[in-house]
């Protein structure tokens, strides 16, 4: 089977997991709505012209219909959700609106203490608005013939409510919220995005969730490295929010490594989104951009920027950046020989602080899209910071795809993850295993 017509086969599969729901388009949008590749935004995802002052104030909320979800004795089934939208900091300090979701749980705690609230942060959705995680709880899958968007953080989701913990998901800065492009694995627009759900969600109208509830952030991927920056942001931007526990698997710590790692493999239109959101965090590297993208370049950038997982994998599987550029060298190339470039990528790099709370980091020993040896190095640079850190080295064959690699250990550990933050909800110690880091994988 060719390459491409795999990744379509893997594609419908994942999504026909999740169940089909198709979005309506409207033919006639009203003024205010915005249409990404067919889809109609909801008028609820344009943000205010003022926002409020405080991080974490609640902008705006309604219900939000869960599409996977089964009538019970004691409520709907996994419990009920409000859409958000709330407001936070960027990296270079403006107001920004973020959208997410918030939903209290039918299920009862069953741990010490009050109903605790865990903020999930998505891994990779993509970067146009309808890949948003909040609009994945009430369609899971999106394909109408433009875009394929699956909503697979759901599961971990589900997960978590089925142990009576209230979860709050955010959309991060710009994906889903209509006004800015996504700045995809920006660190501290994504911690601050993560950290502001929590307060925002304490605020939500009928949350059983307080001030006095215990705080766990869940993230994989992406998510991982927004829950990772969210745990070393912690203390400087949020002192009001104590976490019991973080889990971050498969961190992209160091972007250096991980733009070299996705080049030319399924995920290569990650890349895409990794080169618009640095240009959209610091648009003095635009001249840099401008020279040395040629127009196949420019012209995938601006395709990329409306697309979710699904479609990059169809349209921009294996891509070469060597193809998108004028002197034909890979965008690593250029970033090594660019000073400037180099200095916005360290200015990223997880690792540099020391993380608030326990943290338990996972990483597949075979992934090499978010390569391995970067993740298990931000556990050694944690725990030299005298941090308290469950390092979890996932052991699985290599079977030859980089995104099989890279998805497994979702998979595989995601039952001891929601376990490990679960005991850290309920009150109970993590034991760091710092100490073995020298003869971990």
């Amino acid at each position: 089977m060719p390459a491409r017509s795999r990744l379509l086969a893997a594609a419908v599969t994942a999504a026909a997991c999740l169940g089909a729901q198709a979005l309506s388009v409207d033919s006639a949008t009203a003024a205010d709505e915005v249409v990404s590749r067919g889809v109609t935004i909801p008028a609820f995802y344009n943000p205010p012209t003022s926002l409020p002052a405080a991080n974490g104030t609640l902008i705006r909320s309604e219900p939000l219909p869960l599409a996977l979800s089964l009538p019970g004795l004691d409520g709907p089934l996994p419990g009920r959700a409000t859409r958000l939208m709330y407001k936070s900091t960027d990296s270079n300090g403006q107001p920004v609106a973020v959208t997410g979701a918030y939903i209290e749980p039918t299920a009862a705690w069953q741990g010490d203490g009050p109903r605790p609230l865990v903020a999930v942060a998505p891994g990779t959705m993509g970067q146009g608005d309808q890949c948003a995680a909040s609009m994945g709880l009430e369609h899971p899958l999106t394909l109408n013939g433009q875009t394929v968007s699956v909503g697979y953080e759901d599961l971990s989701i589900y997960r978590l409510l089925a142990t009576g913990a209230a979860v709050v998901v955010t959309d991060y800065a710009g994906l889903g919220a209509t006004d800015r492009l996504h700045t995809y694995v920006n660190r501290v627009d994504e911690g601050h995005a993560v950290l502001d759900a929590v307060r925002a969600a304490r605020s939500v109208g009928g949350a059983s969730v307080t001030a006095a509830s215990r705080v766990g952030l869940f993230g994989y991927s992406q998510g991982g490295g927004a829950t990772a920056a969210a745990a070393e942001l912690r203390s400087s931007y949020a002192p009001d929010i104590t976490l019991a526990g973080t889990y971050a698997g498969a961190p992209p710590a160091d972007l250096t490594s991980v733009t070299r790692a996705i080049d030319g493999s399924e995920l290569a239109g990650a890349l895409g989104w990794s080169l618009n959101g640095f240009l959209q965090s610091d648009p003095s590297l635009k001249p840099i951009a401008e020279a040395h993208l040629n127009a196949v370049g420019e012209a995938a950038l601006a395709d990329l920027s409306t697309m979710c997982v699904g479609d990059a994998l169809l349209g921009y599987g294996y891509a070469k950046s060597t193809e998108w550029t004028t002197d034909g060298r890979s965008v690593s190339d250029i970033i090594a020989a660019t000073p400037a470039l180099r200095s916005f990528l360290d200015s990223q790099r997880i690792g540099t602080l020391k993380p608030s709370g326990p943290v338990r980091l996972a990483t597949g020993v075979s992934d090499n899209l978010v390569p391995h040896a970067q993740a298990r190095r931000l556990a050694s640079d944690w725990c030299r910071k005298g941090a308290d850190v469950t390092y979890k080295a996932v052991v699985l064959p290599n079977v030859g795809s980089a995104l099989l690699n890279h998805f497994a250990p979702l998979l595989t550990d995601q039952g001891d993850a929601v376990t490990w933050l679960t005991d850290r909800l309920s009150g109970k110690q993590a034991v760091s295993n710092c100490w073995s880091m020298p003869v971990q994988p």
